[in-house]
This record gives C-alpha cells, sequence and structure tokens, in this order.
C-alpha cells in the first residue's frame, strides 16, 4: 500500500513540473514583448520597496535605467557606503526548480539562465565604463540577480560573476559589505549615473511608442 501511495505521489510532482514548462513555453510565445512605457514589473515593484528603506542609511537608487545603445535595462542601480551594485529582479515560475553548477551554470527547471546572467554582468560593466569615464576613475558595479517565486537553495551564490539570491535578502547582501564610498563619492557616482542612464521609461505613455523585446528569462517568469 505504502509503495502504491510513494508511486502515486511521484507521478503527481512529474506531472506538475511537466505542467509548469509546458505552461512556460506557451506564455514565452504568446507574450514576447511588452511597450516600451508600462508600470514596473511586480518583481520590481518589490525589489524597489525594500530598497527604498535604505535611503535613510545613506544610499542613493535609481530605478530602470537604460545601457544606451541597446535594449538591456538595469532595473535598480544603487550607490551607497558599501558600494556600487546593479540589481535584477526576476519573478520566476516558483513550480520550477532552481539549480546551478560549478558556479558557471544556472537553471530554472530545464531551461538554462546563461543568456540571463550575461546580460546582467554586460549591463553592470557597461554602466560602470560610463560611469567611470565621466567620474575620471574605474568604478566596480557588482551585477546580481535578484529572484522571486521559485525557492532558492542559497543564501548568495556567484554564478557567472554574477551574485544570485532570493529577492527578499537584496537589502543584506548590499549592507552587509564594509563601507567604501564617501558621501561625497556616493553623491557624484549617483549625479553621474543619472546623466549617462536614461530613464528608460517616460513618464506618460507615447502616441506611436515602440515595443520591446522581454529578456530571455521572462520565458520562464510571471507577474501573476
Amino acid at each position: 500500500m505504502v509503495g502504491v501511495l510513494l508511486k502515486m505521489w511521484q507521478a503527481g510532482v512529474t506531472a506538475a513540473v511537466v505542467a509548469a514548462i509546458a505552461d512556460t513555453v506557451v506564455r514565452a510565445r504568446s507574450h514576447s514583448t511588452v511597450p516600451a512605457w508600462r508600470r514596473a514589473s511586480v518583481a520590481e515593484r518589490r525589489t524597489e520597496a525594500q530598497l527604498k528603506s535604505l535611503e535613510r542609511k545613506g544610499y542613493r537608487t535609481l530605478h530602470a535605467r537604460a545601457i544606451p545603445d541597446s535594449d538591456a535595462q538595469i532595473d535598480h542601480l544603487v550607490i551607497g557606503p558599501t558600494g556600487v551594485y546593479a540589481v535584477d529582479s526576476e519573478k520566476w515560475d516558483k513550480r520550477l526548480p532552481v539549480r546551478a553548477q560549478s558556479h558557471r551554470k544556472l537553471f530554472l527547471g530545464p531551461f538554462s539562465q546563461k543568456a540571463r546572467l550575461d546580460e546582467a554582468r554586460w549591463e553592470a560593466s557597461r554602466a560602470a565604463e560610463l560611469i567611470g569615464e565621466l567620474l575620471g576613475r574605474e568604478v566596480m558595479i557588482i551585477p546580481s540577480l535578484a529572484i522571486y517565486g521559485p525557492s532558492i537553495p542559497w543564501k548568495v551564490l556567484n554564478v557567472r560573476e554574477v551574485d544570485v539570491f532570493d529577492g527578499s535578502h537584496v537589502r543584506k547582501w548590499i549592507t552587509k559589505r564594509e563601507r567604501s564610498l564617501t558621501e561625497e563619492e556616493i553623491e557624484k557616482i549617483y549625479e553621474i549615473a543619472d546623466k549617462v542612464l536614461p530613464a528608460r521609461y517616460p513618464e506618460s505613455p507615447a502616441p506611436d511608442a515602440p515595443v520591446r523585446a522581454r529578456r530571455g528569462a521572462e520565458q520562464v517568469s510571471s507577474d501573476r
């Protein structure tokens, strides 16, 4: 009897995972673009709410900033006493497991997130170049993915030079580091970043606004 129940349970779990995979593939094909003007995603709003409390600790934040001459966007650029951080917020399907291999590969179910990691790393690197050019010195920006939805089986894991963690840990991830910037440096970097990284979305929709392709990782994301 126990063996029969165990097999039934395993079959149920397998069916649920298969259904989740099928659902993410269908949604990826049917929702491949978003308007150039839109409200922040659920994941972005959750991260933004957490970062707001850091303002009284001397942190400055820019949200939804575009990388010039590309379709890339840094969801949250945080400048504060402990350094400069690029945080991209992701809401992934909670039914699929998240796993990593040798700090080089990240998967959501069967889906590789290599492209998403490489994009996050490039965004931070390019933003650092643009800011450094006007600042007159090198700036290090630490890239990250703040994930909401599925369980993350680690606190912080660096995969392909990108820190990956549960989105609810974003404040601790930022503030746990040692101080490295003065108030003057923070303000200067913030001013330059605001100048070289334009806001992705205007205050209101343009009459004939173009569409922007979703990130590849959103094949397995959901704002439900």
